[in-house]
């Protein structure tokens, strides 16, 4: 499992926002594609932030978010990332180590190319013990 990269699992067909878009349609995005967090980028595709299902509970639980309010209000700007080279085991003890579930995968110029999920861990080692099965 050392050989296999993040490249090779990271979903890079992403979905993403930028700081200025209203929590309102941030919601409805993460609905409407059926995924569990958006990719806050500035204009130059550079990582800004994250913005997963869980920080909506705190948008409603401890805000009752009024209308017009923005993604950056909300969104965690301390991202931890991983690059597309790095071993899938890498971002395994990464996620384990931080406890997050969403790795944004960014190239040598901190443009985002891509995430890895916990999602996407459990699929590759669901086909990883198919095979050896």
């Amino acid at each position: 499992m050392d050989d296999i990269f993040v490249a090779r699992l990271m979903t890079s067909d992403l979905v993403t926002v930028t700081p200025d878009t209203l929590v309102e349609e941030a919601g409805q995005t993460i609905l409407e594609h059926e995924i569990s967090s958006l990719v806050v980028v500035d204009e130059d595709n550079h990582l800004e932030g994250i913005l997963t299902t869980t920080d909506f509970v705190t948008i409603v639980a401890e805000s009752f978010p009024k209308a017009e309010t923005t993604v950056s209000r909300y969104m965690t700007t301390d991202v931890v990332t991983i690059s597309p080279q790095d071993p899938i085991v890498d971002a395994a003890e990464l996620m384990l180590e931080t406890g997050v579930h969403h790795l944004p995968v960014v190239d040598n110029d901190d443009e985002v190319v891509g995430i890895v999920t916990t999602t996407d861990l459990a699929g590759y080692l669901t086909t990883l013990s198919a095979s050896v099965a």
